[in-house]
């Protein structure tokens, strides 16, 4: 909202695992007027139970939602694209399995040619260079730290 002055309409795109962050995106964005573009790797679906939810949602509000598992489907025409840890906290175990699961969803510049012409990159932080390169994390798209401070008065 800060950067686009306003969310009604933007496109919001997620790449990665159908994690607990996607799952509070999906339960904001068409409230908020946004669509909605996931993609993840087969097996690594948001919760059903919440896909649900955004699904009505999304037709209350007016709103597109798709999930796909192909990343570069789901950057197509993006405001924002978004991604989060492939490893979350008690998955330590399955770091081997997970990033072969997820090759092919790092975000790159090759996403991002994809995406709307004014998009930007958002990641909750921290980062490993496996979710998006450092071409895309350091660009003058990338509103991370900008994020982060806002995510310090919210606390």
């Amino acid at each position: 909202q800060e950067h686009y002055g306003g969310l009604n309409g933007l496109t919001v795109t997620w790449i990665g695992d159908g994690n607990n962050v996607l799952n509070s995106i999906m339960m904001s964005a068409a409230k908020l007027g946004m669509h909605l573009r996931i993609a993840t790797p087969k097996g690594f679906e948001p919760d059903f139970r919440v896909t649900k939810i955004a699904e009505q949602y999304s037709k209350e509000y007016g709103t597109k939602l798709l999930l796909t598992t192909d990343p570069l489907e789901a950057a197509s025409g993006a405001n924002v694209l978004a991604t989060d840890t492939w490893i979350s906290m008690g998955q330590e175990e399955e770091k081997k399995e997970r990033l072969k699961a997820f090759q092919g969803f790092q975000i790159t510049m090759q996403t991002a040619k994809f995406a709307a012409s004014n998009w930007v990159f958002l990641h909750c932080l921290p980062r490993k260079p496996e979710e998006v390169d450092d071409e895309v994390f350091y660009s003058p798209q990338s509103l991370v730290f900008q994020e982060a401070e806002n995510r310090k008065w919210t606390i």
